[in-house]
């Protein structure tokens, strides 16, 4: 295969990857607070990028790694600065910027992206960042820069395996001059408290309806007809990466089968149980398998928020809100299907991991949402 056509483990399947990408929405008190660093003189060398998948977190670092390459340090803030001209206010630059493109091509001498490389063995992405990634940030390091600044971006580093992790700890205690490592991380809690303590943190939040609509159509990605922005923002959790395959897979469609499916319950219909099913497993439809969990997740979660509060939320489809109030009425109900949520997406992936049959595997869970039902005793209106 050839390299420009390999898969790079770092991008949203349909959408375009971060580095081409030039806005950054609904993330302006990240920037600021990278801003008013860079502005100090004092701009640390580690940053550690967390918050969920997919709210931008990998577009900043890009973004930022183009402002720093393009920009002299002497001319990108501190005290020598400020004599000499404002201090940014903004990391933008021009996208015709020669720095910009070399980034865009990865050809940019002045960065190195750590990402899960290609198993040419095996014809597939390997699962983890391993070390040998790591290690080439020695050979980075001893390169000159000729006084120029030096980025590297680590995406994701949660998926860097142990020996990955020691290794890049030894470079972050010690970076050369003028050199600043992005950190992307979904789960930062699970990264060596070492690696956490070297770096500074900046938070990244869900987004809203409007910047996640704006990010989306940025993306050469509009909302689909009949689908609000509300709805997107809620079923993708604020994220503009699972809007993507919410749009690719029709999820907003798909939620509303599964709240008609559950709106019948514990009287299920089980030739429409079954199609969706079907649909979940067929060949070759592993995103919309993981997608029918993740939406099952999003019904149950929502059905046990609206028993424990005693009012269901702002619908997302046309009849939710009946549904979530006739299947939980009260905090005995709202417990029962929390505890089944604790469990039932879950038991389904594992059985995908082994190979079990995904159609039935998705049917399966079908069945224990009806039985929950017949057990509380909730019959459909």
């Amino acid at each position: 295969m050839n390299d420009d056509a390999l898969p790079e483990a770092d991008r949203i399947s349909g959408a375009p990857h971060p580095r081409e990408t030039v806005r950054l929405f609904g993330q302006d008190a990240a920037e600021a607070a990278f801003l008013a660093a860079l502005n100090s003189g004092r701009l640390p060398h580690g940053w550690l990028l967390t918050g969920p998948r997919g709210v931008g977190k990998a577009t900043f670092a890009w973004r930022a790694a183009r402002y720093l390459i393009a920009t002299p340090p002497e001319a990108g803030g501190g005290a020598d600065a400020l004599f000499a001209a404002p201090p940014p206010a903004t990391l933008d630059i021009d996208p015709a910027h020669p720095a910009a493109r070399r980034l865009r091509a990865l050809s940019e001498p002045n960065l190195m992206l750590l990402r899960r490389a290609w198993d040419s063995d095996k014809k597939r992405l390997k699962t983890q960042l391993t070390v040998d990634e790591v290690r080439g940030l020695k050979g980075f390091f001893a390169m000159s820069a000729g006084g120029e600044r030096r980025v590297v971006i680590v995406d994701a580093a949660d998926e860097m395996n142990p020996s990955a992790a020691n290794a890049l700890l030894k470079e972050l205690e010690e970076p050369p001059r003028n050199t600043v490592l992005f950190l992307v991380s979904h789960q930062p809690s699970g990264l060596l408290p070492t690696i956490r303590s070297r770096c500074r943190t900046l938070r990244f939040d869900p987004l809203g309806a409007a910047d996640l609509a704006a990010a989306l159509e940025g993306a050469g990605l509009p909302l689909p007809e009949g689908a609000s922005a509300d709805a997107v923002t809620a079923l993708s959790g604020g994220s503009a990466g699972a809007a993507v395959t919410l749009i690719e897979q029709d999820g907003v469609g798909l939620y509303a089968d599964l709240v008609r499916l559950m709106a019948g319950l514990p009287d299920m219909d089980r030739p429409a149980a079954l199609k969706l099913a079907d649909a979940a497993g067929a060949r070759g439809a592993e995103a919309r398998f993981d997608l029918t969990l993740t939406l099952l997740d999003t019904a149950l979660s929502r059905i046990a928020r609206a028993g424990a509060t005693g009012h269901p939320t702002t619908p997302i489809v046309p009849g939710e809100e009946a549904m979530l109030t006739r299947l939980a009425p009260d905090a005995v109900a709202a417990r029962a299907w929390a505890e089944l949520a604790a469990s039932l997406t879950a038991r389904a992936r594992r059985g995908k991991a082994v190979n079990l049959d995904p159609a039935a595997l998705i049917f399966d869970m079908f069945l224990d949402l009806d039985r929950t039902a017949a057990r509380l005793a909730v019959p459909a209106a």
